[in-house]
């Protein structure tokens, strides 16, 4: 695995592994409030990341471009931006809201840059 596809494949990890330390805290401690924000990292960060790195593991070619690089870029940051200021506005910090709602716009508008690399990739004949 080279490229954009090794370094999404490492974030999913390391999103995988606090998802699962997330949900194992809750599970310990019988408190569920942070569910949310468990099953955002697990969908959002491992799951996302695992998907993107498998498609340009793929399809190397759409991971050499300066727009994939963009795409992980916008990704890693929202996504961590997304998960965290979400753990905080659940546990109480009604001050982070903006900050959720920009990273949630963020990472819709990485998921649409996503469809706009892999669409064409796909669907070429």
């Amino acid at each position: 695995m080279q490229g954009v596809a090794r370094y999404f494949f490492t974030i999913a990890i390391i999103y995988a592994i606090g998802g699962m330390m997330l949900g194992l805290h809750m599970s310990i401690s019988q408190d569920h409030t942070q569910m949310p924000v468990h099953a955002h990292t697990m969908v959002a960060g491992w799951l996302m990341g695992a998907v993107f790195a498998y498609f340009y593991h793929q399809f190397p070619q759409a991971g050499s471009t300066l727009l994939a690089k963009v795409h992980f870029w916008l990704y890693a940051v929202t996504a961590t931006c997304l998960v965290v200021s979400l753990y905080f506005l659940l546990g109480g910090n009604t001050s982070v809201e903006p900050v959720t709602a920009a990273s949630s716009m963020g990472f819709f508008a990485a998921m649409l840059l996503f469809a706009w690399i892999a669409l064409p990739v796909v669907w070429r004949r």
